[in-house]
Formats: C-alpha cells, structure tokens, sequence
C-alpha cells in the first residue's frame, strides 16, 4: 500500500498458503501498465498519482483529521515519528537558526514546517504540484509574520532536477520510488548538494519485509499506484562512501504498517 504500509502476516502456516499463490500475482504487468497509461515510467506514474488521487490520500495521512482509516491512521504515526527522529538528529548538533536545509520530496511540509519554527533557511521541493501548493498554504497558516520564522520556499522539482548548495540535505520516504541503481545515482546528487550534513530514510530491505511486500502486491487497488522498491541499509552506505559521505547516526521507526531505516551521513 504506497510502499509504507505493508501487509502484515503471521503463523507459519499463513505463510506457507501465502507462498502457493505467489506466483498468481503479476504486480509487474500492473506497473507496465500504469506506465503506459501516463505515457512515461516510473517517475511519470509518481507524478501522475501524487498529483491526483495520491494528493487526496496523503493529504489525509499527513494531516491530523479523522478521516482516515486503520492502517492510514498508523502510517500517521510512523511518518510523525520519522520527523521527530529526524529534528532530534539535526537538533542534537545545535540550533538551526540560519542554516541553509534542502527538504527533498517535502510533500506537504511536514518536516519543512518544523524546520523552519527552528529558524532553518528552508527550500522544500517536491515532484507534485498539488503537494507543493498544500505545503505553501500549510507553511502560511502555521508560519504567522509575527513568528519570527522565515517561511519555506517551495518549488516543484523531481530530485534529479534540484540545484544549488545547502548546509543540510534531507530525503525522506523518497527512496522508495527508485530501483537500486538510480536510488545509487540519486544518493550521490543529493549529496553533492549537502555541504555538511545528508539525512536519508528509506524502507528499509530485509527477508521479512521483502516478503510481507511480495504479500501486499497480491491485493491490488487505487491506493497501491507506484512502485515500491526496498533498499538495504549496506547498499545505501555503499552509495554514500562512494560519494565520498559516511554514516555517523542511524534511527528505525516502526509500527505496524510503517518501516523506515533513518541515516545521517557527513562528508
């Protein structure tokens, strides 16, 4: 379900009748599919969905309403927990007051938003419209003048198309969307945008939760409209030291339907 919520089983024998009907499945021709649909790969279908019916869905996750269900409420609180994690990491290290931190992927501003109470320089992008909008008017309705914090500034950008320099670089949940090779090549940009600090958080590739995703693909539905690639935390450390970066914190969230591998790298 979006990558983040993954189907949860239990009982060896549960398993062993999950495994007889893997191979039923073809979660590949639905991608191929949908790809053909918007007319590109997988960043035109992440485009497409998060400018539509993934806007609404995740504007309900991220938001803090009642209307949302089980699973959606719990992906609530693994997302919160990450940027809580994520603020204390950047938090143990000092103020933020005047540092310069590019949010890659800042969806609606929930870690943007944080950010800049703090007094960071905030530059948050996102590869859909439709979230950078709501971001905007979520940073103006909880960033007032009289606060004394800088507001975030929002630009739609895939993270292949992002520039400049920052003291801080952060990615979360974004991974998720690249296959390994080009999850290697986003790595290195990103971090060649990070003077000082990159914070990654990624769904993190075990045998168990490799397979409670294989689970989840037999369920197809409206809500299940990208690709969701695991990543295991020593490729991704690879990634970083052949960008020249190494990996000083590490942090798990997890819940019941949200898994996420946090981790801090500097040069």
């Amino acid at each position: 379900i979006d990558g983040t919520a993954i189907a949860v089983i239990g009982g060896g024998s549960v398993a062993a009748a999950v495994a007889a009907v893997l191979s039923l499945a073809d979660p590949e021709k639905r991608r191929q599919l949908q790809a053909e649909e918007v007319g590109g790969g997988d960043k035109e279908v992440v485009r497409e969905y998060f400018n539509n019916d993934g806007f609404q869905r995740w504007r309900r996750i991220y938001g803090d309403g009642d209307d949302v269900n089980t699973v959606q409420r719990d992906i609530r609180l693994g997302h919160s927990k990450t940027v809580d994690t994520v603020m204390k990491m950047l938090l143990e290290e000092g103020g933020l007051r005047g540092i310069t931190v590019c949010d890659a992927g800042c969806g609606t501003g929930c870690l943007s938003i944080p950010l800049a109470k703090e007094g960071a320089v905030v530059t948050g992008s996102d590869i859909s419209a439709a979230m950078v909008a709501e971001a905007e008017k979520q940073a103006r309705e909880e960033l007032p003048v009289q606060h004394g914090s800088e507001l975030p500034k929002f630009q739609v950008s895939d993270l292949e198309s992002l520039t400049g320099k920052y003291d801080t670089v952060i990615c979360l949940d974004v991974l998720i969307h690249y296959p390994q090779a080009k999850a290697d090549a986003m790595i290195s940009h990103l971090a060649s945008l990070a003077d000082s600090r990159l914070i990654l958080s990624f769904a993190p590739k075990t045998f168990f939760y490799a397979l409670l995703k294989r689970v989840g693909e037999l369920f197809p539905g409206p809500s299940k409209a990208t690709r969701a690639y695991l990543h295991s935390e020593a490729d991704v450390e690879t990634a970083l030291q052949r960008a020249g970066w190494k990996v000083r914190k590490r942090g798990l969230v997890t819940t019941q339907f949200y898994f996420s591998r946090i981790v801090e790298a500097i040069p």
